[in-house]
């Protein structure tokens, strides 16, 4: 997740998502908020724990699914920052070769649209396989959630179940 408010509209969706996805899936968090900004001089002997655990996360992963707000039409730094941790040192790229996909989401109507694209840049260089079709643009999300922070809106709960039964049939081409 590329935010790290306590209440984000992403983490939220994401946590909705893993209710929701197909049996075949096991989604999961990975946290990234602890990820010290990427310094190559870190990395040479004695990288940090943080990062020495979520690289292998990620490289043990069968696929990625980014949920991401989008921040001055991009994506939030913190995200950045864990595509640059999990690709560095240079030559290790712990991301590549696999697939992904992304849902972007904002409290505006375009539902983070030019996040959801600027992501897939960085993920495409790293080699990741990034789902072309459906897309995932989730909009005015201030209104979006019940007291219990799922999706009360009936027709984007089923977008979304839609949504992650494609995602699940991307993965499984890999």
């Amino acid at each position: 997740m590329g935010s790290l408010r306590e209440g984000s509209f992403n983490k939220k969706l994401a946590n909705d998502a893993i209710k929701m996805q197909p049996e075949s899936l096991d989604l999961e968090i990975v946290e990234i908020g602890n990820l010290q900004h990427y310094n190559e001089d870190l990395d040479n002997g004695n990288p940090p724990a943080e990062w020495v655990e979520f690289r292998k996360k990620i490289k043990e992963a069968d696929g990625y699914l980014f949920f991401t707000p989008e921040y001055n039409r991009s994506i939030s730094g913190v995200l950045k920052n864990a595509i640059d941790v999990g690709s560095r040192p240079y030559g290790q790229n712990s991301w590549g070769g696999k697939p992904g996909a992304v849902v972007s989401s904002s409290i505006g109507a375009i539902g983070g649209a030019l996040a959801n694209h600027a992501l897939r840049q960085p993920m495409v260089f790293v080699d990741v396989y990034m789902m072309q079709q459906p897309e995932a643009y989730i909009g005015n999300t201030t209104t979006l959630f019940n007291e219990f922070n799922e999706i009360a809106n009936p027709e984007t709960r089923k977008f979304l179940d839609d949504w992650l039964k494609a995602f699940e049939a991307w993965v499984h081409k890999f």
